[in-house]
Protein backbone atom coordinates (compact mmCIF):
# COMPACT_ATOMS: atom_id res chain seq x y z
CA UNK A 1 0.00 0.00 0.00
CA UNK A 2 1.35 2.97 -0.91
CA UNK A 3 1.32 6.44 0.77
CA UNK A 4 2.41 10.05 0.16
CA UNK A 5 2.99 12.94 1.73
CA UNK A 6 1.57 16.10 0.50
CA UNK A 7 1.82 20.35 1.63
CA UNK A 8 -0.96 21.41 0.72
CA UNK A 9 -1.38 25.34 0.48
CA UNK A 10 1.55 25.45 -0.50
CA UNK A 11 3.66 26.42 -3.68
CA UNK A 12 7.10 25.11 -2.67
CA UNK A 13 8.01 21.89 -0.63
CA UNK A 14 8.43 22.58 3.58
CA UNK A 15 5.48 25.02 3.39
CA UNK A 16 2.11 24.61 4.48
CA UNK A 17 0.43 21.99 6.08
CA UNK A 18 1.41 18.42 5.46
CA UNK A 19 -0.69 15.56 5.45
CA UNK A 20 -0.65 12.10 4.54
CA UNK A 21 -2.67 10.38 1.63
CA UNK A 22 -3.21 6.56 1.05
CA UNK A 23 -3.69 4.97 -1.64
CA UNK A 24 -7.70 3.93 -2.29
CA UNK A 25 -8.27 0.64 -1.16
CA UNK A 26 -11.70 -1.22 -2.37
CA UNK A 27 -12.74 -1.25 1.61
CA UNK A 28 -12.20 0.45 4.13
CA UNK A 29 -9.31 -0.91 7.07
CA UNK A 30 -11.10 -0.95 10.64
CA UNK A 31 -11.11 2.09 12.60
CA UNK A 32 -8.49 1.06 15.13
CA UNK A 33 -5.99 0.07 12.49
CA UNK A 34 -6.20 3.85 10.58
CA UNK A 35 -6.23 5.82 13.69
CA UNK A 36 -3.23 3.04 14.58
CA UNK A 37 -1.65 4.35 11.40
CA UNK A 38 -2.88 8.55 11.61
CA UNK A 39 -0.64 8.27 15.59
CA UNK A 40 2.33 6.67 13.43
CA UNK A 41 2.31 9.21 10.63
CA UNK A 42 2.06 11.78 13.52
CA UNK A 43 0.90 14.68 10.78
CA UNK A 44 -2.22 16.76 11.33
CA UNK A 45 -4.25 14.29 9.13
CA UNK A 46 -3.72 11.45 7.21
CA UNK A 47 -6.50 11.08 4.50
CA UNK A 48 -7.54 7.38 3.85
CA UNK A 49 -9.34 6.69 0.42
CA UNK A 50 -12.13 4.73 -0.44
CA UNK A 51 -13.23 3.67 -4.02
CA UNK A 52 -16.10 3.46 -6.08
CA UNK A 53 -17.39 2.41 -9.12
CA UNK A 54 -17.20 6.03 -10.49
CA UNK A 55 -13.72 6.89 -11.36
CA UNK A 56 -14.20 10.61 -10.32
CA UNK A 57 -15.80 10.00 -7.13
CA UNK A 58 -13.81 8.50 -3.91
CA UNK A 59 -14.79 8.15 -0.24
CA UNK A 60 -12.62 9.72 2.41
CA UNK A 61 -11.98 10.17 5.71
CA UNK A 62 -9.41 12.03 7.68
CA UNK A 63 -7.31 11.10 11.26
CA UNK A 64 -5.48 13.43 13.35
CA UNK A 65 -3.01 11.43 15.50
CA UNK A 66 -6.02 11.37 18.57
CA UNK A 67 -9.56 11.33 16.75
CA UNK A 68 -11.60 10.95 13.29
CA UNK A 69 -12.72 14.43 12.35
CA UNK A 70 -15.58 15.58 10.45
CA UNK A 71 -14.29 17.90 8.09
CA UNK A 72 -10.36 18.85 6.51
CA UNK A 73 -9.32 21.50 3.77
CA UNK A 74 -5.61 20.82 3.56
CA UNK A 75 -6.00 16.80 3.71
CA UNK A 76 -8.82 17.27 0.71
CA UNK A 77 -6.42 18.80 -1.05
CA UNK A 78 -3.49 16.55 -0.69
CA UNK A 79 -6.12 13.50 -1.59
CA UNK A 80 -6.96 15.72 -4.57
CA UNK A 81 -3.41 16.25 -5.38
CA UNK A 82 -2.38 12.87 -5.15
CA UNK A 83 -5.00 11.15 -7.45
CA UNK A 84 -4.05 14.05 -9.97
CA UNK A 85 -0.86 14.32 -10.04
CA UNK A 86 0.72 11.01 -8.89
CA UNK A 87 -2.07 8.56 -9.69
CA UNK A 88 -3.09 10.27 -12.97
CA UNK A 89 -6.76 11.17 -12.16
CA UNK A 90 -8.10 12.56 -15.75
CA UNK A 91 -11.12 13.82 -14.63
CA UNK A 92 -10.74 17.96 -14.53
CA UNK A 93 -13.00 17.62 -11.24
CA UNK A 94 -13.12 15.07 -8.53
CA UNK A 95 -15.98 14.53 -5.54
CA UNK A 96 -15.26 13.03 -2.30
CA UNK A 97 -18.25 11.44 -0.18
CA UNK A 98 -17.11 12.27 3.59
CA UNK A 99 -18.65 12.80 6.97
CA UNK A 100 -19.80 16.60 5.75
CA UNK A 101 -21.51 15.09 2.60
CA UNK A 102 -20.49 15.36 -0.76
CA UNK A 103 -16.64 17.63 -1.43
CA UNK A 104 -16.32 18.46 -5.11
CA UNK A 105 -12.52 19.84 -5.74
CA UNK A 106 -11.71 21.04 -9.17
CA UNK A 107 -8.36 21.69 -11.10
CA UNK A 108 -7.72 25.34 -11.10
CA UNK A 109 -4.65 26.21 -13.45
CA UNK A 110 -1.54 24.79 -11.27
CA UNK A 111 -3.90 24.44 -8.27
CA UNK A 112 -7.23 23.01 -7.29
CA UNK A 113 -10.71 24.87 -5.98
CA UNK A 114 -12.76 22.96 -3.47
CA UNK A 115 -15.99 23.41 -2.36
CA UNK A 116 -16.87 23.65 1.16
CA UNK A 117 -19.89 24.37 3.39
CA UNK A 118 -19.50 27.78 4.59
CA UNK A 119 -19.76 27.92 8.51
CA UNK A 120 -20.80 31.95 9.16
CA UNK A 121 -19.84 32.49 13.16
CA UNK A 122 -22.32 34.71 15.61
CA UNK A 123 -20.16 37.40 17.56
CA UNK A 124 -20.20 36.08 21.05
CA UNK A 125 -18.97 38.18 24.62
CA UNK A 126 -15.38 37.48 25.31
CA UNK A 127 -15.61 34.18 27.12
CA UNK A 128 -14.15 34.19 31.21
CA UNK A 129 -10.25 33.55 30.75
CA UNK A 130 -9.56 33.71 27.03
CA UNK A 131 -8.04 36.49 27.35
CA UNK A 132 -5.53 35.09 30.29
CA UNK A 133 -5.38 32.24 27.75
CA UNK A 134 -4.37 33.72 24.87
CA UNK A 135 -1.77 36.65 26.65
CA UNK A 136 -3.91 39.51 25.11
CA UNK A 137 -7.01 41.06 25.03
CA UNK A 138 -9.12 40.29 21.64
CA UNK A 139 -11.11 42.96 19.92
CA UNK A 140 -13.77 40.63 19.27
CA UNK A 141 -14.80 37.14 19.60
CA UNK A 142 -17.13 35.16 16.77
CA UNK A 143 -18.19 31.43 17.53
CA UNK A 144 -19.40 28.76 14.71
CA UNK A 145 -17.97 25.47 15.05
CA UNK A 146 -14.69 27.19 16.35
CA UNK A 147 -14.00 29.81 18.48
CA UNK A 148 -12.39 33.03 16.27
CA UNK A 149 -10.78 35.80 18.01
CA UNK A 150 -10.03 39.17 16.51
CA UNK A 151 -6.59 41.60 17.11
CA UNK A 152 -6.08 44.76 15.68
CA UNK A 153 -3.44 43.83 14.01
CA UNK A 154 -1.08 41.65 12.48
CA UNK A 155 1.51 41.63 14.85
CA UNK A 156 -0.48 40.91 17.79
CA UNK A 157 -1.11 37.39 16.25
CA UNK A 158 2.57 36.48 15.11
CA UNK A 159 3.08 37.40 18.78
CA UNK A 160 0.63 34.72 20.90
CA UNK A 161 1.83 32.26 22.74
CA UNK A 162 -1.43 30.78 24.54
CA UNK A 163 -2.09 28.25 27.30
CA UNK A 164 -3.38 25.27 25.03
CA UNK A 165 -4.45 23.39 27.75
CA UNK A 166 -6.83 26.62 29.25
CA UNK A 167 -7.63 27.43 25.73
CA UNK A 168 -8.99 23.94 24.74
CA UNK A 169 -11.38 24.29 27.84
CA UNK A 170 -12.74 27.74 27.09
CA UNK A 171 -13.08 26.93 23.26
CA UNK A 172 -15.14 23.73 23.77
CA UNK A 173 -17.19 25.31 26.04
CA UNK A 174 -17.70 27.92 24.39
CA UNK A 175 -18.79 25.97 20.83
CA UNK A 176 -20.09 23.21 22.64
CA UNK A 177 -17.55 21.49 19.87
CA UNK A 178 -13.65 20.78 20.33
CA UNK A 179 -11.84 22.79 21.81
CA UNK A 180 -10.01 24.71 18.84
CA UNK A 181 -9.85 28.26 18.21
CA UNK A 182 -8.70 30.56 15.22
CA UNK A 183 -6.68 34.08 15.63
CA UNK A 184 -7.41 36.59 13.24
CA UNK A 185 -6.56 40.06 11.76
CA UNK A 186 -6.51 42.75 9.38
CA UNK A 187 -2.98 42.33 7.27
CA UNK A 188 -0.82 45.31 6.93
CA UNK A 189 -1.27 47.62 4.18
CA UNK A 190 1.97 45.90 2.30
CA UNK A 191 0.94 42.52 3.11
CA UNK A 192 0.25 40.50 -0.10
CA UNK A 193 -2.55 39.21 1.23
CA UNK A 194 -5.74 40.38 3.05
CA UNK A 195 -5.99 38.99 6.55
CA UNK A 196 -3.98 36.84 8.72
CA UNK A 197 -4.89 34.14 11.09
CA UNK A 198 -3.58 31.16 13.61
CA UNK A 199 -5.21 28.41 14.21
CA UNK A 200 -4.70 26.18 17.45
CA UNK A 201 -6.38 23.05 17.67
CA UNK A 202 -5.40 20.92 21.17
CA UNK A 203 -9.27 20.13 21.16
CA UNK A 204 -8.00 17.34 17.98
CA UNK A 205 -4.77 16.99 19.27
CA UNK A 206 -3.21 19.53 17.62
CA UNK A 207 -1.12 22.05 19.59
CA UNK A 208 -1.05 24.55 16.27
CA UNK A 209 -1.93 24.05 12.41
CA UNK A 210 0.50 25.78 9.48
CA UNK A 211 -2.67 25.85 7.23
CA UNK A 212 -6.21 24.52 7.92
CA UNK A 213 -9.28 24.76 5.22
CA UNK A 214 -11.93 24.11 7.66
CA UNK A 215 -10.77 27.37 10.02
CA UNK A 216 -11.86 29.73 6.61
CA UNK A 217 -15.14 28.95 6.42
CA UNK A 218 -15.59 30.31 9.34
CA UNK A 219 -13.00 32.81 8.64
CA UNK A 220 -14.32 33.48 4.80
CA UNK A 221 -17.48 34.60 5.52
CA UNK A 222 -16.64 36.63 8.79
CA UNK A 223 -13.87 38.72 7.01
CA UNK A 224 -16.37 39.46 3.70
CA UNK A 225 -18.53 40.44 5.81
CA UNK A 226 -16.68 42.53 7.32
CA UNK A 227 -15.09 43.90 4.10
CA UNK A 228 -17.58 43.94 1.49
CA UNK A 229 -15.80 41.55 -0.50
CA UNK A 230 -16.52 37.86 -1.51
CA UNK A 231 -12.99 37.43 -2.65
CA UNK A 232 -10.22 37.61 -0.23
CA UNK A 233 -6.73 36.25 0.47
CA UNK A 234 -5.91 34.35 3.81
CA UNK A 235 -2.06 33.89 5.35
CA UNK A 236 -1.62 31.69 8.00
CA UNK A 237 1.05 32.30 9.89
CA UNK A 238 2.60 28.64 11.32
CA UNK A 239 6.12 29.73 12.81
CA UNK A 240 8.61 28.92 10.13
CA UNK A 241 6.05 27.51 7.41
CA UNK A 242 3.06 29.68 7.05
CA UNK A 243 0.04 28.31 4.12
CA UNK A 244 -1.63 30.68 1.79
CA UNK A 245 -5.20 30.46 0.46
CA UNK A 246 -7.50 32.36 -1.50
CA UNK A 247 -11.54 31.92 -0.64
CA UNK A 248 -14.57 33.33 -2.35
CA UNK A 249 -17.82 32.99 -0.46
CA UNK A 250 -20.81 32.06 -2.70
CA UNK A 251 -24.05 31.79 -1.16
CA UNK A 252 -23.92 29.64 1.64
CA UNK A 253 -20.55 27.82 0.17
CA UNK A 254 -16.92 28.45 0.28
CA UNK A 255 -14.45 27.81 -2.78
CA UNK A 256 -10.97 27.43 -1.00
CA UNK A 257 -8.11 27.63 -3.74
CA UNK A 258 -4.82 26.80 -3.36
CA UNK A 259 -1.87 23.91 -4.47
CA UNK A 260 -0.20 21.81 -3.34
CA UNK A 261 3.87 19.87 -3.09
CA UNK A 262 4.41 16.16 -2.73
CA UNK A 263 7.50 15.70 -1.08
CA UNK A 264 7.68 12.20 0.15
CA UNK A 265 6.34 9.01 -1.52
CA UNK A 266 6.56 5.75 0.57
CA UNK A 267 5.21 1.82 0.87
CA UNK A 268 3.74 0.72 4.16
CA UNK A 269 4.34 -2.79 4.90
CA UNK A 270 1.24 -3.72 6.39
Amino acid sequence: MRQWTVDAFATAPFRGNPACVTEPRAAWRDDAWMQALAAENNQAETAFLLTTSDPARFGLRWFTPALEVPLCGHATLAAAHVLVAELSLGAEAVTFDTKSGPLVVKRLGGGYEMDFPANAPKQTAVPEGLTEALGQAPSEVWAGSYLVAVFEDEAAIRALKPDLAALEKIAGEATGGRGNLSVAALAGADAPYDVVSRFFAPGSGIPEDPATGSAHCILSPLWSAKLKRNVLTFHQAFPGRGGDLECELRGDRVLLRGRAVTVIEGILRL
